[in-house]
Parts: C-alpha cells; sequence; structure tokens
C-alpha cells in the first residue's frame, strides 16, 4: 500500500535534513558509549544495532565502548557474592574480576556483535586485552581504601581498531584492561570510551544515558555548551549529583582533541540517529 502524502512529506524532511550531516561525518571516527537502559531488552538493542549499522553504511567510523554493570550486578548474585561500592567504583576482587571478564568481555559483548551482525553490519568484539588496546594500572583511591582490580587507562593503543575500521568492520570494546604483568583491571567504561575517542581523534563521543542529558535548574535540556560554560553550572550546583562525572568524562575528551561530546538519552528508540542526524538533536552537545 502507497504511503500517504503527510507520511512521505514528513519522510522527504527527515531525509533531507539528514544529507548534511551524512556528508559531514563521512569518513569520520564516532565513538559510542553504550549501557543502562539501552541494553535493557530486545527491542532496544535491536534500535541501537540498526542506527550504528546505519552510520557504517552511509561512511561514518563508528566505535562502540560497552558497559555492563547490572548484568555484572546479576550474576554476582546469583553466586550469592554482594556487589560492593566504594566512590562510586566496583570493589573487584580476584572471584568478581573473573565474573567480570565473563561478562563484559562474553556474553555481553558477544550479544551486542550478534545484535550488530543480525542487522546487517560486520561487528568484531575486543576486550582491551587485544592488541594490548587498553594499557592499565592498578586505581588508587585518595582514602587509601582497597578496591581491588579497578584500574585506570595508562595508555592506548589504537592500531587494532584503526585496522577493523579500514577493513570495514566495526570495533566492539568491552573494557577490560591489561596491566604490565597480564593482569586484568575492571575499567569504567564512560573513561574508557573517551580515551579512546581521544586517541583516535574521534568527530564525536556520545555517551547514552539514563536521563535526557544536563538540565538547568528549570529541568529543561541545555545544548550547545562550551568547556567554560559546563564548569559554571558544575560550580553553581546546576549539574550535580552522578551527571557530574558524565560531564567531567565529556570535558576530558573535547578538552583531549574530540570535536564534541553528546549525553543523550538512551532510553529513546534510534536516539543516536536523532542527535547525529537533525538539526535539533534530542540531548546535551558539548563543543571542544
Amino acid at each position: 500500500m502507497p504511503i500517504d502524502h503527510s507520511s512521505a512529506q514528513t519522510i522527504a524532511r527527515v531525509l533531507t535534513e539528514a544529507l548534511p550531516y551524512i556528508r559531514r561525518f563521512a569518513g569520520k571516527t564516532i565513538v559510542v558509549k553504550y549501557g543502562g537502559n539501552a541494553m535493557k531488552d530486545d527491542d532496544m538493542i535491536a534500535s541501537f544495532a540498526r542506527d550504528i549499522v546505519l552510520m557504517k553504511l552511509v561512511g561514518m567510523n563508528p566505535v562502540v565502548v560497552h558497559g555492563g554493570g547490572p548484568q555484572i550486578g546479576a550474576h554476582l548474585e546469583k553466586l550469592g557474592k554482594k556487589s560492593e561500592f566504594i566512590e562510586g567504583m566496583r570493589v573487584t576482587d580476584e572471584e568478581t574480576m573473573d565474573v567480570v571478564e565473563m561478562m563484559l568481555g562474553g556474553l555481553v559483548n558477544k550479544a551486542v556483535v550478534s545484535a550488530l551482525n543480525q542487522q546487517g553490519g560486520r561487528a568484531v568484539g575486543l576486550t582491551g586485552k587485544d592488541g594490548t588496546l587498553i594499557r592499565a594500572r592498578k586505581m588508587l583511591l585518595k582514602s587509601g581504601q582497597e578496591i581491588g582490580q579497578v584500574g585506570e587507562v595508562e595508555k592506548i593503543d589504537p592500531r587494532i581498531i584503526t585496522h577493523l575500521e579500514a577493513g570495514g568492520f566495526i570495533p566492539v570494546i568491552a573494557p577490560v584492561g591489561v596491566g604490565e604483568h597480564g593482569e586484568a583491571y575492571n575499567i569504567n567504561a564512560d573513561v574508557a570510551a573517551g580515551k579512546i575517542a581521544a586517541v583516535l581523534q574521534a568527530e564525536k563521543i556520545i555517551f547514552l544515558t539514563n536521563a535526557p542529558g544536563v538540565l538547568d535548574k528549570q529541568e529543561k535540556i541545555l545544548t550547545g555548551l562550551t568547556v567554560p560554560q559546563v564548569e559554571d553550572l558544575i560550580l553553581d550546583g546546576t549539574i550535580y549529583g552522578g551527571m557530574v562525572p558524565k560531564v567531567r568524562y565529556a570535558l576530558d575528551a573535547v578538552n583531549s582533541g574530540v570535536k564534541s561530546a553528546h549525553i543523550i538519552d538512551g532510553r529513546i528508540e534510534h536516539s543516536v540517529l536523532l542527535e547525529l542526524f537533525t538539526d535539533a538533536g534530542i540531548g546535551t552537545l558539548i563543543r571542544g
């Protein structure tokens, strides 16, 4: 059945609005940090996968870095092990690290790869151990509290990513780092995504979150922000709570050469495409 006139006009408007963005970002690397509610069910996973595959098909180079905290927590609970957090970091003893590697590098990573491949992409799953992609060292808290095998990024070697991009593949990266002696480290996925984007000098980094974006005190979305504006919003308390570290990671990326960072609502279907290919976007853009 042919589409009606009104629907045809809407579709045509959307496509023509997307065209200049497709041209502008062709050949550019865009890092997407994937996690939260965007991973909660099959429909949302399929929506995300279609967005990423479409980006690749129109000439962009998407790089996916994913988390998996809820999946790790659920599996630890099945084992009768309680999750413990200090200063927002998961305490990662040896047994917990085994679960982290199993869930991030195994179950979650391969689920994302499978979803992308089912939508016609050519995705390849990696952890930071592959090709020594993420070299890490033990994180030491200022308080001196012990948090086990939680790591901070020491160095990113992007060669395996650039080889995959050149071959037409979509890298899907689990944030497990490797130490000097081959030991595994649990890395915050937002941090890993930002560091990878910086080393790749990505055009954009997109953080999928469980919030609409950065909000002002009237709960309206703020966008088109500069680094000084964001710093002022943190200082005056407009940006607070769990949004502060997310914004800090975005600032680190743009201060390291990434042209822009986007904090968007991963609970909205096709949120990545709406942010990339529409004039208004749907979340918060921070310019470098």
